[in-house]
């Protein structure tokens, strides 16, 4: 554990979920894959566009509207749909289809494998403080395991502009009937997590279990209060 400055006396803890919880790289891995394999069965004419077009045009719908990154969900439903018009599809089958799409990807995005330390951890932590979940992401925390440690669960796009944007911090405070600066968020990304918090007035702690250092980081524009190599570390801060 590295004190970069005097915590505050902390009354709530928020949390990002993604990479923070639980290591979220095999579960995007996998529903990237489903997507892909989900077309290629019910869609074959999809056999025409290659996995680099897919991402091509997800960056071009989201030049054309900044918006959808603030929303995962909405996004890949949006490159779905647009792709399978390109393909010849009718705005109303495309429509139907991305729906489709999009349920068959949430499924498998949901299969996450939480480690018993995050369950234990998290368990202990609800006994002595608030939690508030803040993602950017769209796993759900109610079907894999974690939503009952939570008092809310904050997701971007149904809840607001994601991190670093302030609405989800400031819903968080408005939520836990706290001011920012008596609450410590917990997250891995320097920018969205740390950035994120300390733009809106939070205290910030930088998950690091991945044995990075800060001095090298080009994301690294905001000092955390305070960086941890393992959940279990949160235990002595309050």
């Amino acid at each position: 554990m590295q004190f970069y400055r005097n915590l505050q006396p902390l009354k709530a803890l928020t949390f990002d979920l993604d990479d923070t919880l639980y290591d979220n790289r095999p579960v995007i891995h996998r529903a990237e894959q489903a997507m892909h394999d989900w077309l290629a069965e019910h869609h074959p004419c999809s056999h025409k566009v290659e996995r680099d077009d897919w991402k091509r045009l997800k960056m071009e719908l989201a030049a054309e509207d900044p918006m959808l990154r603030h929303d995962v969900t909405r996004w890949r439903y949006e490159v779905l749909r647009v792709g399978l018009m390109q393909l010849g599809y009718t705005r109303p089958k495309a429509e139907q289809a991305a729906d489709d799409g999009v349920a068959r990807v949430l499924v498998v995005r949901n299969q996450v494998d939480v480690p018993e330390e995050t369950h234990r951890v998290l368990s202990a932590l609800k006994q002595k403080l608030p939690l508030v979940a803040i993602t950017n992401g769209n796993v759900d925390a109610g079907k894999i395991g974690l939503g009952h440690y939570f008092d809310r669960v904050l997701v971007a796009g149904r809840d607001g502009l994601a991190k670093p944007e302030p609405d989800m911090f400031e819903l968080a405070a408005k939520a836990l009937e706290l001011p920012a600066s008596s609450i410590l968020h917990v997250g891995d990304h320097l920018v969205t997590d740390v950035g994120g918090a300390k733009q809106n007035g939070f205290q910030a702690c930088w998950y690091n279990d991945q044995q990075r250092e800060l001095h090298r980081e080009p994301k690294a524009k905001w000092l955390p209060d305070v960086e941890i190599h393992s959940l279990s570390q949160l235990l002595e801060l309050v």
